[in-house]
């Protein structure tokens, strides 16, 4: 069954295509992690990351986001986050300028301009992480010798053409990635920003699972303890599954119509709404916005302060953690989903809920609705990110492959399947596994 369902994908030329392009592309970005960054010493900045995967913080979500670049120190060291961040700041600017949002509204064209601003905003983020990141590996082993965990000095000759070269390969670095990932976008299949974070967190699990063998087998963990975190993850992963499927459907009845001179008859159809409508995006944000004092450290030495209260404790850290996800969560759905426009295209088609006033009334009703599974949806986020880190910690096993990665896998995994589905339906009518096979869909339960 399992042979057949990969082979229904390779029976269609596009989608062949299509796969292996993506990937190529993605295999072009993990051969990418290994080139360094002139003058690093790469095995005092891998002694470095071994030091503060023990304690987890920023640094290690920093890490995980760039697929393990920075723990290399490679020219892939920002990873996409500039990128994710240059995103955010153009959503925000998008609320208060009117000129942007006018540019949302015109289709194609604007959304066009809005990535052109965001690549120049993704490439002004890298110059200025890249600068921060240079400065700070020049400190690794000079100024806080006794903090880090190291001995040894990362950057043996501090100078102005070492800052130049970091700041000027860790941004073609980040350039590069973006390419790739739009790449993926137009051409592959899935979209391509998430499946390069997707991939970085992949290549992760072997070394994870190899970190969590050692520990068994030097007894500092016992196999109990490993087992139960595994069969929690595999439950974790059936609530991402169960909930990420899930929408609310509000019927929608549309009245007889005359179209020339044919009559069609009323028709009783629903409107589908995600209580994940914001998928994995609130998380990516959350962590992006929680590296800003990191990389601004540098310049402002106040935020050194904010970062270390941040980093101080893990309750400190997974509470503005979950504040914020809620935030992103609600504020993401509120730029993509707008109920005016849809009760609009509802009324302009002759269709009504049952019950409820076409136009302001109907409005009203879908942003109650709206608001009502975005905040279970965001308490779903904030749980399925921090409580896997929780337990991990409670039970000592340091397990890298924490609630964000979990949540960001499965979603890009189950968009990217569904993706595949819609072309094998379009092109022979027969779903991706086969044609007495599940097809990949919403559950027919109506979430509260």
């Amino acid at each position: 069954m399992a042979l057949n369902a990969f082979a229904n994908i390779f029976r269609i030329a596009e989608l062949r295509t299509r796969l292996i392009y993506t990937l190529a592309l993605l295999a072009v970005y993990r051969i990418g992690i290994f080139i360094n960054t002139p003058g690093v010493d790469r095995a005092a900045m891998n002694a470095f990351m071994d030091a503060q995967k023990q304690s987890g913080g920023l640094v290690s979500l920093f890490n995980l986001f760039s697929g393990g670049a920075l723990e290399q120190m490679s020219i892939f060291g920002l990873g996409i986050m500039p990128y994710v961040s240059a995103s955010i700041i153009i959503q925000l600017l998008a609320v208060v300028v009117p000129s942007l949002e006018r540019l949302q509204k015109e289709g194609a064209a604007g959304r066009q301009k809005i990535n052109q601003y965001t690549r120049y905003g993704t490439i002004v983020l890298s110059i200025i992480q890249g600068i921060g990141i240079s400065r700070w590996l020049a400190s690794l082993g000079r100024s806080d010798a006794g903090q880090t965990g190291i001995n040894q000095v990362v950057v043996p000759d501090d100078n102005a053409w070492f800052t130049f070269m970091t700041v000027i390969s860790l941004t073609a670095g980040t350039a590069f990635i973006m390419w790739l990932g739009e790449r993926i976008t137009e051409r592959g299949i899935g979209n391509g920003i998430s499946l390069i974070i997707f991939a970085g967190i992949v290549a992760g699990l072997l070394p994870s699972g190899k970190t969590l063998l050692d520990m068994v087998q030097q007894e500092i963990v016992s196999v109990a303890a490993v087992a139960a975190l595994l069969v929690f993850m595999v439950g974790v992963v059936g609530v991402v599954v169960y909930v990420e499927r899930g929408m609310r459907r509000i019927p929608v009845q549309y009245a007889k119509r005359m179209a020339g001179r044919r009559m069609f008859a009323g028709q009783a159809t629903y409107f589908p709404m995600k209580v994940n409508t914001a998928g994995v995006i609130p998380p990516i944000f959350a962590g992006a916005l929680l590296s800003f004092p990191a990389t601004l450290g540098t310049w402002f030495p106040f935020l050194q302060g904010v970062q270390r209260s941040i980093e101080s404790s893990p309750w400190v850290y997974n509470g503005i953690f979950v504040l914020l996800i809620i935030f992103f969560a609600f504020f993401y759905t509120a730029l993509t989903f707008r109920p005016d426009d849809v009760a609009d295209n509802i009324k302009k088609q002759g269709g009504y809920i049952p019950g409820i006033r076409p136009g302001r009334q109907t409005a009203d009703f879908i942003e109650g609705v709206l608001n009502r599974i975005t905040f279970g949806g965001a308490l779903y986020l904030a749980a399925i990110c921090v409580v896997p880190s929780i337990i991990s910690n409670v039970m000592g096993v340091r397990f890298t492959f924490g609630g964000t990665a979990l949540l960001i896998v499965v979603g890009v995994a189950l968009d990217t399947v569904q993706q595949i589905e819609g072309h094998l339906i379009s092109r022979n009518y027969e779903g991706f596994a086969g044609p007495r096979g599940p097809r990949i869909r919403g559950r027919v339960r109506v979430a509260a």
